[in-house]
């Protein structure tokens, strides 16, 4: 049974490299748009730190001042297992314990709007990288929930607070289970939050979680609730980078 499966009495057969040498970064920013790492490219001085490689290809991560303090930057791929693997191979890359990770989300509440900025609490482990971190249970609790609403409070952003659902598949995001969830309190879907919050609490890391409010489970059907080629309120939207940005520098402080 996957719920059996962590395993924290026998050695990994593949290691994390671990780089003692690697640039030291304050924080490190993830994002999943290939829209925002454009952004980032063209609105700050970067340069390239090295490559994170698989078959799909080399992929960046860069290096960047701001305000006094050094950040790293790169596109992770979407779902639990890629994104954990990306963030335990940039350990060869960088040396930083602390990770901001931002995205956009499903919304199981109708009532929040489009664009509002959700702070995971907790994430329900519908997915199965976490379970080789983590013993098996229903939620993990996302710890560091309360430094950024504490950020968000800070300057002055509005925000929701709420359990997360992470999920391997979306598209079986069936009626049932989204009922299921929704009665249990989450308020958003996504693929990697219970995941990186198991892994970072296994490698000793610590993770800062939000998301940007999108598509509408809580309705009749289906709702995207955005226009063909949209990008404001979306995750696509810079101005979420800017609140990574910031929130980054909050926790380096």
């Amino acid at each position: 049974m996957i719920t059996d499966t962590f395993d924290n009495k026998t050695e990994e057969i593949i290691k994390v490299y671990r780089n003692e040498e690697a640039q030291k970064v304050d924080v490190c920013i993830v994002t999943f748009s290939h829209e925002i790492l454009q952004y980032v490219l063209d609105n700050y001085e970067c340069t390239l730190i090295g490559n994170l490689y698989s078959s799909n290809g080399a992929k960046p991560v860069y290096r960047f001042e701001y305000e006094n303090r050094t950040f790293a930057v790169y596109m992770s791929y979407v779902g639990a297992p890629g994104c954990v693997a990306d963030m335990e191979d940039i350990l060869s890359l960088i040396n930083s314990d602390k990770y901001v990770v931002f995205g956009g989300a499903g919304c199981l509440d109708k009532e929040i709007a489009r664009g509002k900025v959700m702070v995971p609490t907790a994430a329900y482990r519908d997915e199965g990288t976490s379970y080789h971190y983590s013993e098996a249970s229903d939620y993990i609790t996302v710890k560091n929930a309360d430094v950024v609403a504490s950020f968000m409070e800070t300057v002055g952003l509005p925000y929701v607070k709420g359990k997360t659902w992470t999920t391997d598949a979306f598209h079986r995001e069936t009626r049932g289970n989204f009922e299921k969830r929704k009665n249990d309190g989450c308020i958003s879907v996504e693929m990697e939050c219970a995941a990186v919050q198991a892994m970072c609490d296994f490698r000793e890391l610590n993770v800062y979680f939000f998301f940007t409010c999108g598509d509408l489970l809580d309705a009749p059907k289906w709702d995207t609730r955005m226009e063909k080629n949209q990008k404001k309120g979306t995750q696509h939207d810079s101005g979420y980078f800017n609140i990574a940005l910031e929130l980054a520098r909050y926790v380096a402080e």
